[in-house]
C-alpha cells in the first residue's frame, strides 16, 4: 500500500497561478543579484580566492576580539576571524603561510605572547593563487557542461521543448541558490559548489518525472489541451513530489541544526536548492514547455 498525501482525482490549477509563479521568480532573482552588487561580488573562500585558513583551539575561554588584537602588528591584522565551537577559531587571510617560518612569525609567537601555550594549531589550509583561480575557472565550467550534458540527454530521451524547459529550471535553481548564499554573506567554497552539483541533480530529477507524465498524456489524448496536460500531470506525480521532497528536507534541516559549523553552509545550500528545485518543476520546466508550445502555434498561424 502505497503512502500518498494528495488524494487521487485532486485537480489544482497551476498553469492558472504561471503569471504570479513568474513574478515570485523575478523578485528573488532580482533580490540575489541586487546582494551580490551589494556586497561587491562573492564572498570566496581560500578555495577559491587564495589564502589560508588557520584552526585553532584555545584550553580557557577567549574572545574574537582578543585573538585579533594580539594579531594586531603581524600579517593577519586584517583577517577574518571567526569561532568555530567550543573556545575553537578559524582564522581566515588572503596571506599565504606555506612556510613554516611565517606561520611562527605571525601566528605562533604573538599569539604564545598574549595566550602563553593555551592554545593549540589544529590545521593549517594553504591555498595559492593560481591553484585557486584555476579552481575558480574549472567550476563554472563543470556547472556549465552539466547543464549542457542534461540539454543533450533530455533532448534526445524526449523533445527539445522538454530539455529547454530544464535547463531553464537549473539554470533558475542554481542562480536562486547562489543567490542565497551570497544574500546570507556565506563564503562560497568547495562546499557550496558541491550542494550546486547536487540541487542540479536532484532537480532534473524530479523535472524528467513530470515531463515524463505530461509527454504521456499527450500520447494518449494527442487533441487535448496543453494546458489541461500540464495540470493533470502535475497533479498526479504532486504525491510523489512532496513526499520525495518533504524527505530529503527534514534529513537537511536534522544536518543543519545538528550538524555542527563546518557544514552547515552545505545544507543551508541543499535547503534552499529541495524547496527552490520542486518548485522550479511545475513553475519553470512546465511553464516553459507551455510557452514553447504557443510560441510554436502562433508562428504556424503567421505562416498560414
Amino acid at each position: 500500500m502505497s503512502m500518498e498525501l494528495i488524494k487521487p482525482g485532486v485537480n489544482i490549477d497551476f498553469v492558472g497561478k504561471m503569471k504570479y509563479a513568474m513574478a515570485f521568480s523575478a523578485i528573488l532573482l532580482l533580490i540575489g543579484i541586487g546582494s551580490v552588487i551589494y556586497h561587491g561580488g562573492f564572498n570566496l573562500g581560500i578555495d577559491f580566492d587564495g589564502g589560508s585558513i588557520i584552526q585553532v583551539k584555545f584550553s580557557k575561554n577567549v574572545s574574537a576580539d582578543q585573538i585579533r588584537a594580539s594579531l594586531k602588528s603581524t600579517k593577519l591584522g586584517d583577517s577574518t576571524i571567526q569561532q568555530f565551537g567550543v573556545n575553537e577559531f578559524l582564522i581566515r587571510t588572503h596571506e599565504s603561510f606555506s612556510e613554516q617560518k611565517m606561520l611562527a612569525a605571525n601566528v605562533e609567537q604573538p599569539l604564545s605572547a598574549v595566550f602563553n601555550k593555551d592554545y593549540e594549531i589544529r590545521r593549517v589550509e594553504v591555498v595559492g593563487a593560481k591553484v585557486s583561480s584555476d579552481f575558480k575557472r574549472k567550476a563554472i565550467v563543470a556547472i556549465i557542461l552539466s547543464w549542457l550534458a542534461i540539454l543533450i540527454y533530455v533532448t534526445w530521451r524526449f523533445e527539445f521543448r522538454y530539455a529547454a524547459g530544464g535547463i531553464l529550471a537549473l539554470v533558475h535553481d542554481t542562480l536562486i541558490v547562489v543567490g542565497a548564499v551570497s544574500l546570507m554573506n556565506m563564503e562560497f567554497t568547495i562546499n557550496i559548489l558541491a550542494a550546486l552539483i547536487f540541487v542540479i541533480g536532484y532537480s532534473i530529477n524530479d523535472t524528467i518525472v513530470t515531463l515524463d507524465r505530461i509527454r504521456e498524456i499527450v500520447k494518449r489524448n494527442p487533441k487535448q489541451k496543453l494546458s489541461d496536460v500540464i495540470n493533470l500531470a502535475i497533479n498526479e506525480t504532486l504525491s510523489r513530489t512532496i513526499l520525495t521532497s518533504l524527505t530529503v528536507f527534514l534529513t537537511l534541516l536534522a544536518l543543519y541544526i545538528f550538524g555542527g559549523a563546518v557544514i552547515r553552509d552545505f545544507a543551508f545550500a541543499m535547503l534552499v536548492g529541495t524547496v527552490i528545485g520542486s518548485y522550479s518543476t511545475i513553475y519553470i520546466a512546465c511553464t516553459s514547455v507551455l510557452l514553447f508550445e504557443n510560441l510554436q502555434l502562433s508562428k504556424l498561424k503567421r505562416a498560414k
